[in-house]
């Protein structure tokens, strides 16, 4: 039996470049491991996973008790058919381990699901928005399973066990493996789980050895908008991934901020350089894209060590800058060895 938690998904040691032929093969190799379970949700299993009435009649049968996020213990159907995802990383989660849901909440600055999900996601219903679920029409899915992401109002969530078994995924103590292996469990998929943290290891294990004497530097991300710089800190998924590739974080970036990610003015944007800076918005469209292009005319922007060296990526806030999960994390490592590849 796969275990359930204590999976820490920390790379090995670094080694040489990443120059070489046999590496490049190894490294497309285990990146097309990583994104090998997605389309078994539209083939194999994908059947019972789309499924109707029928699959639902099946899935009220046998059960089996998981304990979520919060400690409760949520008796659930043995073969869950139609789940409902209520937070970017279930979506990402369930996408990875080969199941298609039934609803979606949309992505943080999203009108459906995150950018980078867009194309998997395609013809999921939505149910509500980054704020909440919009109970009615998580009921009229008729779902089997409703994934909570950090939903933690009593009342939201009581409504929400009525209408099916609800499993809260996600606490601030977890990261986001700790977060599959808990969605893995509920929709018993623990296998599957253990492929894709797999997959994961080796592709970070293969990009830390491209990285060479780069180990170690700082990275930034922040994420812009109206309301200006936000910079992502300790506890938000991507500096997880960061942590597994043996990177630093500069300033506050070290530290678990209050929220998901904590504001600085433009006055203070020197805040926000390290040796290399990943920096977008939400969405490449819009007023957002719009500001940050201006911002990146701003002699003190021009000034960040990170911009004078030419070590600055503009990246897919929806996928770096939110709650990502297994398919986040290896798109973001593909990023990262775009990034530093020279």
């Amino acid at each position: 039996m796969p275990r359930l938690y204590g999976r820490s998904g920390r790379a090995i040691p670094a080694a040489p470049a990443l120059s070489g032929t046999r590496s490049t093969r190894r490294r497309l190799a285990v990146t097309a491991a990583l994104a090998a379970v997605v389309p078994l949700a539209l083939s194999g299993c994908g059947a019972e996973e789309s499924a109707g009435a029928e699959g639902s009649s099946e899935a009220k049968g046998a059960t089996r008790t998981v304990e979520d996020a919060t400690g409760a213990r949520v008796k659930v159907p043995e073969k869950p058919v139609k789940v409902v995802t209520l937070s970017e990383m279930d979506l990402d989660s369930a996408l990875a381990l080969g199941v298609k849901p039934v609803g979606l909440t949309a992505g943080r600055g999203q009108k459906g699901a995150p950018e980078y999900l867009a194309d998997k996601a395609e013809g999921i219903p939505l149910v509500g928005a980054v704020t909440g679920p919009d109970v009615e029409k998580v009921a009229r899915a008729k779902p089997d399973v409703i994934l909570a992401g950090q939903v933690a109002d009593k009342q939201v969530l009581r409504q929400l066990r009525a209408i099916a078994p609800t499993v809260v995924t996600f606490a601030k103590s977890n990261d986001f493996k700790d977060a599959l292996n808990l969605t893995a469990n509920a929709l018993n998929r623990q296998e599957r789980a253990e492929k894709v943290l797999g997959a994961y290891d080796e592709k970070v294990a293969e990009v830390k050895k491209g990285l060479g004497d780069r180990v170690g530097s700082t990275v930034s991300v922040a994420r812009y908008s109206t309301k200006g710089t936000a910079l992502m800190q300790q506890g938000v998924f991507v500096s997880d991934v960061l942590k597994d590739l043996g990177f630093a974080r500069p300033g506050i970036q070290k530290e678990r901020g209050e929220g998901h990610s904590t504001p600085i003015s433009d006055e203070d944007i020197a805040k926000v350089d390290g040796d290399w800076l990943f920096i977008g918005t939400l969405s490449a469209q819009g007023e957002d894209a719009k500001l940050l292009k201006e911002l990146q005319e701003k002699p003190a922007y021009k000034e960040l060590d990170a911009v004078r060296e030419g070590h600055v990526t503009e990246i897919d806030g929806s996928k770096w800058t939110s709650l990502g999960g297994p398919l986040a994390a290896g798109s973001v490592l593909d990023d990262i060895e775009k990034a530093m590849a020279g």
